[in-house]
């Protein structure tokens, strides 16, 4: 990889393109989707923390699945990207913590899994791969030269997504 990083904070999205690579660190139950239009090496990463916005006023959209996913694409698409060519790829949603009584809070992780997988159909966005759930965080890079994402988890080699 090179060294023109660009770190993607939490409730955060960025966009590079051409060569670069965007990374987003400690990926919980928090959620990272990588969205790419190949035919213009356009890559953008977003790291959504909840399911769904609910907040009024909605200052914060990157914060959640479906406002994050929309105005991710919005802004890809004002770059010169076609929706009909861009590609997911995600990571994250893993269950945390366990949460005494087994209440919904203690699986947000899945619950970000399935919003993602629902807003991603609902945009009409191919997913290539995932990499997600289980118990453990995860740091993504994402380059955007060839579209390839890498996932490494805590004690585990380092894998593509």
């Amino acid at each position: 990889m090179n060294s023109n990083k660009v770190v993607v904070g939490i409730a955060d999205m960025k966009i590079i393109q051409g060569s670069g690579e965007l990374v987003t660190y400690a990926l919980g139950s928090c959620i990272g989707i990588c969205l790419y239009d190949p035919a213009i090496k356009l890559a953008a990463l977003v790291h959504i923390m909840l399911p769904l916005n609910m907040e009024t006023g909605r200052k914060s959209p990157m914060k959640y699945a479906d406002t994050g996913i929309r105005e991710t694409l919005k802004q890809m698409e004002s770059w010169g990207a076609k929706r009909i060519r861009i590609v997911a790829k995600i990571a994250g949603g893993a269950k945390m913590f366990e949460i005494p009584g087994g209440g919904s809070l203690g699986n947000i992780g899945q619950r970000n899994i399935e919003s993602v997988h629902l807003n991603l159909k609902r945009e009409g966005i191919r997913l290539l791969k995932e990499d997600v759930g289980g118990t453990v965080a995860r740091t993504l890079r994402f380059d955007a030269a060839t579209g390839q994402g890498y996932i490494h988890s805590y004690g585990k080699p380092e894998s593509i997504l």
